[in-house]
């Protein structure tokens, strides 16, 4: 067995970026307008770095795609040539982006309430600027963000957290280094009912190591859940904030709904 080039944890407890155990990446929100998207938002883990960017609800474009009696979700992944190390150009129908796109599509489906809009189409634009570790999570808690601020009903955020095993240390929230050398798995909750909506593993992780990486990773998606309801909120005030008295409110925003989650 190669030994791993870096020390993920060492003797004081401290992985390769200071960070102890359990300690999650700072992570920061902007839901500013993005184009002419209808919700967008730029969200960082660490130095993982994407945008999402959401349209619609919207007519399809194409009446393969149109659902009689619930709108069709779309999800679209592209990852910048300079985002990674590698510089492997990936196309649209790299298999791996094609996965990691039907897997947003599949974690979404079941709590954005398409019902609400038959024979239409909501399409997400998931742009991977930088990697460095936590990438599926951070594109499932930027679709979650984007969503919202397009005021897109929804039964509840879904918050999603990675964490892997160091020999017998759980660890959480990885970044590329230590997601090449340990066995991880990310997880995604729903923070009102405390169900979890996503487990996927690209690697073998023992059996009695995964229960306990299970509920670390659970609990900290409440804690992420946290810092996007902040980050909700504050946009809400803000664009409430702007509207004059008795005039128009333009656009959808990211208040719709909110109450569902305090």
């Amino acid at each position: 067995l190669q030994a791993s080039r870096v020390e993920i944890l060492n003797d004081g407890g401290f992985r390769s970026d200071g960070r102890r155990q359990f300690e999650l990446r700072s992570i920061d929100i902007d839901l500013s307008q993005q184009g002419n998207a209808d919700g967008s938002v730029v969200i960082t883990h660490g130095l993982t770095h994407v945008l999402v960017s959401v349209f619609g609800p919207r007519e399809a474009k194409m009446r393969s795609q149109t659902i009689h009696d619930r709108a069709n979700i779309n999800v679209e992944v592209s990852v910048a040539a300079f985002s990674t190390g590698d510089r492997r150009k990936r196309s649209r129908g790299d298999k791996r982006i094609l996965e990691f796109a039907a897997t947003i599509k599949s974690t979404f489906e079941p709590v954005i309430q398409t019902s609400l809009y038959p024979r239409s189409q909501i399409d997400i634009f998931v742009q991977v600027i930088q990697q460095d570790g936590g990438l599926l999570q951070t594109c499932i808690n930027g679709t979650t963000l984007a969503l919202m601020n397009a005021g897109i009903p929804m039964l509840d955020f879904v918050c999603a957290v990675n964490g892997g095993v160091h020999s017998t240390a759980p660890l959480l929230d990885l970044t590329l280094l230590e997601e090449n050398d340990v066995p991880n798995v990310t997880i995604a909750v729903l923070p009102k009912t405390k169900k979890v909506s996503l487990v996927t593993m690209e690697t073998r992780l023992h059996v009695d190591r995964f229960e306990e990486i299970f509920r670390l990773a659970t609990d900290a998606g409440l804690v992420v859940h946290r810092e996007m309801k902040a980050a909700i909120l504050e946009r809400s005030k803000s664009l409430m904030a702007s509207i004059e008295p008795g005039g128009q409110r333009g656009g959808n925003t990211a208040d719709d709904g909110m109450n569902e989650f305090d």
